[in-house]
């Protein structure tokens, strides 16, 4: 009787979510590969029209200790929809936000943390609140925050309007990111220095894939408070800022399969 031939690839799986080493039953997948893709496939379009839920975001922003509730604004775009055929409009406020936002008043803030739902409301329902604590506890106290704001049908840019009318000398955008086929719950963090409306992806500093099973929220907030400090040293974000904060890019285990909510 013929051996069958071990997969060599096979114990690479302990140390990556990718898809590697699949196996095949005739000339096709096996069938548990199969249905495992389907599922991460249905969970990254589930977390793209996840409705983000501000109340109960709320309440978690209040045991983080956020004491004032945030400034909750809305994008140009309407609803789920008109927000994925029309970028464009997710990255202005419509206008009731903006007079939200006018009689907030602009007070010269250091910083202005913004939290929108982006292409997943899923990530910012189940990170959102804890990775804003960690970041505001990695703070310097003596820092200027401004207030908090939460914007819905939110794309990166909006939060360069936010910060430009509360004339915030810089503003981080925490931001649902396009959900991969293991990673639905994934969330960026985006830097700006000097923001207003009209600067481009070049003008930011990127912190991607924060989530438990990815960079964790705490190494994530530790990398924004360095990027802030030298973006306030040299006066600029984006190209010409360089990550050189020597923190690790990922906090997962050794074997990533063991960790909770691995697909």
């Amino acid at each position: 009787m013929t051996t069958p031939s071990r997969d060599l690839w096979a114990h690479l799986r302990q140390h990556t979510p990718a898809r590697i080493a699949l196996g095949r039953t005739g000339v096709s997948l096996p069938t548990r590969e199969l249905l495992d893709f389907s599922l991460a496939h249905a969970q990254a379009r589930d977390a793209i029209h996840l409705p983000l839920d501000t109340e109960a975001l709320c309440a978690d922003l209040q045991q983080q200790g956020w004491s004032s509730p945030p400034l909750l604004l809305h994008s140009q775009a309407r609803d789920r929809h008109e927000y994925l055929l029309r970028p464009d409009l997710g990255r202005r406020l419509d206008a009731e936000s903006v007079e939200r936002l006018g009689s907030a008043g602009a007070e010269g803030h250091d910083l202005v943390l913004v939290l929108g739902d982006g292409l997943s409301a899923l990530g910012i329902q189940q990170h959102g609140a804890a990775l804003l604590g960690a970041i505001r506890r990695a703070l310097d106290p003596a820092l200027r925050l401004g207030p908090l704001v939460v914007v819905r049908q939110a794309r990166v840019a909006v939060a360069d309007e936010v910060g430009e009318r509360l004339g915030a000398a810089a503003v981080a955008m925490v931001v649902g990111e396009r959900p991969g086929l293991s990673s639905p719950d994934s969330v960026g963090i985006y830097l700006t220095h000097a923001p207003r409306v009209g600067c481009s992806d070049a003008q930011r500093n990127c912190i991607s894939n924060v989530r438990p099973t990815g960079q964790d929220l705490d190494t994530a907030a530790r990398r924004l408070v360095w990027l802030l400090g030298e973006s306030r040293r040299v006066g600029l974000t984006g190209v010409g800022l360089k990550d050189h904060s020597g923190l690790p890019l990922t906090g997962l285990p050794t074997n990533p399969q063991s960790a909770p909510g691995l697909n």
